[in-house]
């Protein structure tokens, strides 16, 4: 059986959630395009393609991706598949980096930890005009007539250092501005932020009126620093939160002995983190639940989450995605994990 076949055969009407207050519905389960923009790697079309043919399939109706995803690569691919896909899925895409042309690039050769050979390199910009022209050009690259939702893509202090300030000047002056107007026009649904740092969320919803936001690795298994503040602010505000890098960037999907290079916040994972992953799966091998499969459903247990995004690079790791996300975990596992500290107390725990 092919990897379509196999995803119709693990096929589920996935459940949904609002984003927001704006009446526009997510599977709970997202496709996250940056792997299929050759990360950490070069990747065949192929693969890239089934990847995304194969998690549609299986009854993802929610894919993500970016301009920065290998300079237009990730769209270009989503969209080959995607652009005339019934039912429409919901497609989100950001904003914050234009993509300036240079000369020609060789896949094999890495750049900000992608292997592309688009002959683009990035750069950031938040204002009004670069931020009507991204929105532009990731329509064009995913040939479709209109995307959802709008991500303003990695602002934030740890991104941007001393220029942090500067930066969220420039978006509250520019970028926030052409994203309302494209909101208030009907053009995307949702608008908001995709980011890494929680921090800069709760800075931002004191000035800005977002729909959802993408955190990126803040919510996990492995960690939940966004639990203290951000998380009940969302609520307050009705604002969603699309967890991304449910696997912390690689290591909660390879585990703690994988022989393959793996990652945790895209670089390699220090000893403290891989001291974590161990203790995590002693209790999943406990009760013989798979750390991938507790990754991807713990989030959904706190009320402001409204999907999980995953990246898969080929067909079988969306067929495998789909198993783990619906593979039964039984009460007393999550249970046992807030019981002896793996996970915050605080946390919500999945219903089983």
């Amino acid at each position: 059986m092919n990897t379509i076949g196999a995803a119709r055969a693990v096929r589920a009407t996935l459940a949904t959630r609002e984003i927001g207050s704006t009446g526009l519905q997510v599977s709970v389960l997202g496709f996250g395009g940056a792997g299929i923009g050759n990360l950490y790697r070069e990747l065949h079309d192929a693969d890239a393609l089934a990847a995304v043919h194969t998690a549609f399939a299986a009854g993802v109706r929610f894919f993500d991706t970016a301009p920065f995803y290998g300079f237009g690569l990730s769209e270009l691919r989503m969209g080959a598949v995607l652009a005339s896909a019934q039912p429409r899925p919901v497609i989100s895409t950001k904003v914050g980096r234009r993509l300036e042309p240079t000369g020609p690039q060789d896949a094999r050769v890495g750049r900000e930890s992608y292997f592309s050979a688009r002959p683009f390199a990035p750069v950031f910009d938040y204002g009004y005009e670069a931020v009507k022209r991204s929105h532009a050009g990731s329509l064009e690259r995913l040939d479709v007539p209109r995307v959802d939702i709008l991500l303003c893509h990695d602002i934030g202090r740890l991104t941007h250092g001393a220029a942090h300030a500067a930066r969220v000047r420039e978006f509250l002056e520019g970028g926030y501005r052409a994203m309302r107007e494209l909101r208030d026009s009907g053009t995307v649904r949702a608008i908001g932020l995709g980011v890494n740092e929680w921090e800069v969320c709760v800075e931002l919803l004191e000035q800005c009126q977002f729909d959802c936001i993408l955190l990126a690795g803040r919510y996990t298994l492995l960690e939940q620093p966004a639990l203290d503040r951000l998380l009940p602010l969302c609520e307050t505000r009705r604002v969603s939160i699309i967890c991304g890098g449910p696997f912390n960037s690689g290591i909660l999907a390879t585990g703690s002995r994988s022989v393959a290079p793996t990652h945790y916040d895209y670089a390699p994972p220090p000893a403290a983190v891989l001291t974590r992953v161990r203790q995590l799966e002693a209790v999943c091998a406990e009760f013989d639940v798979p750390l991938q499969a507790a990754a991807l459903q713990f989030p959904l247990g706190h009320p402001a989450v409204a999907s999980v995004v995953a990246g898969c690079v080929n067909g079988a790791e969306s067929v495998n995605c789909s198993m783990m996300f619906s593979h039964p975990i039984p009460g007393e596992f999550w249970r046992a994990l807030r019981d002896r500290g793996l996970i915050d107390a605080r946390a919500p725990l999945p219903v089983t």
